[in-house]
């Protein structure tokens, strides 16, 4: 019996693995049988449909993609100093624990779709969907933004020109369209071919943060005093108290938790990785390492060239540059920052594709998402995110921005709304770890490679990290000029959470009913003849 994914034919033998597929390596492969029970569909399917072609330095330049968006350098200068104090804890309390939580999950379950799978194998198949679906949602909006953030460049070459461009809202929003379906034109292509050409960008990107944090010292060398003094704005606790009695500058805490968002983003193409544990490893350690150093020294650079809450939140990096280095180097910043993040958008289109594949494969959506086109790719799905952030688009840029009106309050509803929502996929990251070693405690033992008791600390504190991340958006607004009063504010941000969670549920529960209750040991037998005998290929 065959069934048709991406045009071609997959075979499964009732006493045998996926014909084609290799067989898994010793540390992943181990007691296969005493683990059938419990395998899903996409486990089965996944590796004959993508081909591994992915190393160790691909998921360090995908995860830098995923997670250092440089802007945020600059749109936390209106912090001070205190943003010297917010970024350490975040690093400590979010980011090392997330690497050290998702390294042990990843090396347990190396599969195609990471928190998704690891989720449904620790908690069952509605939280894995549920996770899987709240770490997708938010991916068509940052791919709406890393467009916004490519016009806001544009925007600072011609700030450097004396000249207006792109002052209109259809104008942007025609911008943010084409770097949407560049994304999807790029990740359609062989996802080596597509890799190689991220891999390229990424030695700029690393050049032009290499010079925003330069600035700093070049300012300085000139004899240029610091434009921020360093001498007070150091208070984490200052601003005005608002909600609870909660210190407005908090929301502060709640933006470098943002910064750091997608930590397991890369696994979401795990059976395209080679390498094993030491892929893993290599992009945890060395990822988190350029994260750190990169928003420390961005930030440290736009603060002293520029005072602090005087650059623009966005190309205030390249604003930097001009300022201390000349406006022809701001320039070519600008224009290569701009080229960073239409290429950041096409590294979220495919990664977070896969989560909609293995969500088809599951078939939790349309069995159409779970195949792939002729270059092994997921091509339905990136298509079909490609087509939520053109809708978004439209609606912000032509509808609610339409005749000159502000499109930003449309975009910081879901953008905020939505950060609460990956919030909550991130607290199932760290919350997974609690159950991993009672779903498998075999395989969690032999992967483990750091004492448990700091285990269940990482996932303890990431849980507790991500509660405060999400209290302390309710705190303050984002965008004042179009929320005046906090109470405004936050009625959207429990409207767009609750019906992001209200959707996947809905999805799941739409899912069972067209699946017939069945378990996924049920559909792979039904995949599989009855007879046992098999043929070849």
């Amino acid at each position: 019996m065959g069934a048709e994914f991406g045009g071609s034919s997959l075979r499964l033998r009732a006493r045998g693995p996926v014909i084609g597929a290799s067989p898994p390596p010793s540390s992943e492969g181990d007691d296969m049988a005493t683990q059938a029970e419990g395998q899903m569909l996409s486990e089965k399917i996944a590796p004959v449909l993508v081909a591994k072609t992915l190393g160790p330095f691909d998921l360090v330049v995908i995860f830098i993609a995923i997670v250092l968006f440089i802007t945020n350098g600059a749109s936390v200068q209106p912090a001070g100093p205190s943003m010297f104090i917010f970024w350490p804890i975040a690093f400590l309390t979010f980011l090392i624990t997330g690497a050290f939580v998702t390294a042990q999950l990843g090396r347990m379950f190396p599969e195609e779709g990471s928190l998704y799978v690891w989720t449904h194998k620790v908690l069952g198949p509605f939280w894995g969907f549920f996770a899987g679906f709240v770490a997708w949602w938010p991916g068509p909006i940052v791919m709406v933004s890393a467009g916004i953030i490519v016009v806001s460049f544009i925007q600072q070459i011609g700030t450097f020109l004396d000249k207006s461009i792109l002052t209109q809202n259809w104008e942007v929003g025609i911008v943010v369209l084409l770097v949407l379906w560049f994304s999807a034109a790029m990740s359609l292509l062989r996802m080596r071919l597509t890799q190689n050409y991220v891999n390229v960008q990424f030695f700029f990107y690393a050049s032009v943060i290499f010079l925003i944090g330069l600035s700093g010292v070049v300012w300085l060398l000139k004899g240029n005093p610091s434009a921020t003094s360093f001498s007070t704005g150091w208070n984490p606790f200052g601003g005005d108290k608002l909600a609870l009695g909660v210190p407005a500058n908090l929301t502060w805490f709640s933006f470098a938790i943002l910064a750091l968002l997608g930590i397991e983003t890369p696994l979401n193409l795990g059976v395209e990785v080679r390498g094993g544990e030491k892929a893993i490893r290599t992009y945890l350690l060395w990822g988190c390492a350029i994260v750190i150093l990169a928003y420390l020294w961005t930030t440290w650079g736009n603060m002293v060239v520029i005072k602090a809450g005087g650059a623009n939140t966005t190309s205030g990096g390249a604003e930097a540059v001009g300022v201390a280095m000349g406006k022809g180097l701001g320039i070519i910043v600008a224009l290569i920052l701009a080229w960073v993040f239409v290429t950041a958008t096409v590294v979220y289109n495919y990664a977070f594709a896969r989560l909609l594949f293995v969500s088809g494969m599951e078939k939790r959506l349309p069995h159409q998402f779970g195949k792939v086109n002729r270059n092994k790719v997921p091509a339905n799905g990136v298509i079909l995110q490609t087509i939520i952030g053109s809708v978004i688009t439209i609606l912000i840029f032509f509808i609610f921005g339409a005749g000159g009106s502000d499109y930003l309050k449309a975009f910081y509803i879901l953008y905020a709304g939505l950060t609460i929502v990956w919030c909550i996929s991130t607290a199932l990251l760290f919350l997974d770890i609690f159950f991993a070693k009672r779903a498998n405690p075999e395989r969690f033992e032999r992967e483990r490679r750091i004492p448990v008791e700091w285990l269940y600390v990482c996932g303890a504190v990431g849980t507790i990290v991500n509660i405060l991340a999400v209290l302390f958006i309710f705190v303050g607004t984002w965008y004042p000029t179009g929320f005046p009063t906090l109470a405004e504010w936050n009625w959207w941000m429990i409207g767009v959470t609750g019906v992001s969670v209200i959707t996947g549920i809905l999805i799941y529960a739409i899912s069972q009913r067209t699946r017939g209750g069945k378990t996924d040991e049920q559909l792979l037998a039904e995949m599989a003849p009855a007879g046992g005998g098999g043929g070849g290929e």
